[in-house]
């Protein structure tokens, strides 16, 4: 097993990933208190629920199962588990257990945030998603009709567990949503992974055992790393949003769940990147990289001839980056280098929206 630690002062906590750890999950997180609330999903409740809960038996555990998808990612499903929490007469000294994927475990943090002014939950991803990026720093929240993630909280879990084993599971759309996420990483800080991934991609598509656990462990790194450096996104954090502010116009603008959210930011990064070549900040060979990594994860589908330009940018205009009515971008100086950006010529970011179509299509 893996652990990789999370330095966040006195809120410091560990990531735990291997094969097998849901195994030992009460001995790994070493949870203390009496009342535990396990939420769940639909999909990861039959498979998962019952190893969770027994683990538990020594405390009073009780359990919640939401819909699963993007979609049910709302205020009325929170209320759901806070009506649980309230039913139950959970205290201030509970845990919550969020196990699933980065809905849930967005859904269970914020819970957990708002719950009695703030109470204790622990993450376990069974995703490839939530195991490399939603389950570590943090953030929480739910989505409004008018925008992602708009509502929610900063309130870290006191750890994440992530058991390898969970994605053989996941079908193959859901595993390349997740590969995502992972080249997004090789794209912000790290040219060596990107680099690696290059090579593996595939065998990391099929699975190998190897694979999974060294790009897991190296994007919980750069993660930790930078969640570390600024916890509120003051700063850098917000180059984790490489992709993220068209991505999460995309899905906006579809509806939440018509694409997978890893989906909306691989499309996300082409056109990031390709605003970069645009204004002569990222070298054509590198665009053809990044362009050709993606296609082999068979990521970025074209976009629907019924999203708009016109309505992706009024989407857009609502990113939490954004500074009054200037959209903020996370572009490339090249692969590894990416920054914040606000100063774009205008006309190359509409010819991104109406030229994008055409990328990735071979």
């Amino acid at each position: 097993m893996i652990k990789i630690e999370v330095d966040l002062g006195d809120r410091s906590y560990p990531i735990h990933i291997g094969s097998g750890t849901l195994d030992n999950i009460s001995t790994i997180t070493k949870i203390e208190s009496r009342q535990i609330m396990v939420v769940t999903n639909e999909t990861v409740a039959p498979i998962y629920l019952e190893q969770i809960t027994n683990s538990f038996a020594d405390q009073f555990v009780k359990t919640v199962i939401l819909p699963d998808g993007e979609e049910f990612k709302t205020l009325d499903h929170l209320n759901v588990i806070i009506s649980a929490l309230l039913k139950y007469e959970f205290d201030r000294s509970c845990t919550l257990v969020a196990l699933g994927g980065g809905v849930v475990g967005d859904l269970t943090g914020f819970a957990a945030a708002c719950y009695q002014r703030g109470v204790d939950y622990i993450q376990i991803p069974t995703t490839l998603l939530s195991q490399v990026d939603s389950s570590v720093g943090g953030k929480t929240a739910v989505n409004h009709k008018l925008g992602k993630n708009m509502i929610g909280a900063f309130h870290q879990p006191i750890c994440v567990v992530a058991d390898t084993t969970t994605l053989s599971t996941l079908d193959q759309r859901q595993l390349r949503a997740g590969v995502a996420e992972i080249i997004k990483y090789g794209l912000i800080s790290d040219p060596e992974f990107f680099e690696w991934l290059e090579t593996e991609v595939e065998n990391l598509l099929r699975l190998d055992a190897e694979c999974l656990a060294y790009a897991i462990r190296r994007s919980c790194e750069n993660k930790a790393a930078i969640v570390a450096k600024d916890e509120r996104e003051s700063g850098v954090r917000a180059l984790l949003n490489l992709g993220h502010t068209f991505g999460h116009g995309i899905e906006n603008v579809l509806g939440y769940g018509k694409w997978l959210h890893g989906e909306a930011i691989a499309r996300g990064i082409c056109m990031a990147a390709d605003l970069s070549v645009r204004m002569n900040l990222l070298s054509i060979v590198d665009y053809e990289r990044i362009l050709s990594l993606i296609g082999r994860a068979e990521l970025a589908p074209r976009l629907p001839s019924e999203l708009k330009p016109e309505d992706l940018v009024n989407a857009m205009y609502k990113d939490k980056k954004n500074r009054g009515r200037r959209i903020r971008l996370v572009l490339l100086r090249g692969i590894g280098h990416a920054f914040v950006c606000d100063d774009y010529p205008d006309s190359e970011f509409q010819a991104v929206l109406t030229c994008d179509r055409a990328i990735n299509e071979k």
